[in-house]
């Protein structure tokens, strides 16, 4: 088992969380937990970098769904980045690559959207969550 860490940036377009470990029943609630924490105004762009995420079950679904909703009640949007094949074959079965905008990598997706005006460029904190 890996524990779940999730280390957030701040970059010019919004937060970027990078996810690294299993995101399952028991660590999927620290993502939800951090989520509540994220100041995203309107028409930032919050990404999930997937790109170190072993493991992503039911429960890892619903909260990047939780984090698309945050996302869109402040008027933000929301991209993952660099899928795993395992996850991004189940985004697909379950219809999410429809609801999610996909990117190779964090770059493309930070790059994809013009940044807004704002001081917090390049600041970085981690936690680790599990059992």
């Amino acid at each position: 088992m890996s524990l779940l860490k999730i280390t957030t940036r701040d970059v010019a377009t919004g937060p970027l969380l990078e996810i690294a470990g299993e995101l399952d029943y028991t660590s999927a609630p620290a993502l939800r937990e951090l989520l509540t924490t994220l100041t995203l105004r309107p028409g930032q762009r919050l990404v999930l970098d997937l790109a170190a995420m072993e493991f992503c079950d039911s429960s890892g679904l619903t909260a990047l769904i939780a984090a698309r909703n945050h996302a869109h009640a402040a008027r933000a949007d929301i991209a993952l980045a660099a899928v795993p094949p395992r996850t991004l074959r189940v985004l697909r079965v379950v219809g999410l690559d429809q609801v999610f905008p996909l990117y190779a990598d964090s770059h493309s997706a930070t790059r994809a959207l013009t940044p807004p005006p704002g001081p917090d460029s390049g600041t970085s904190r981690t936690r680790a969550a599990g059992p």
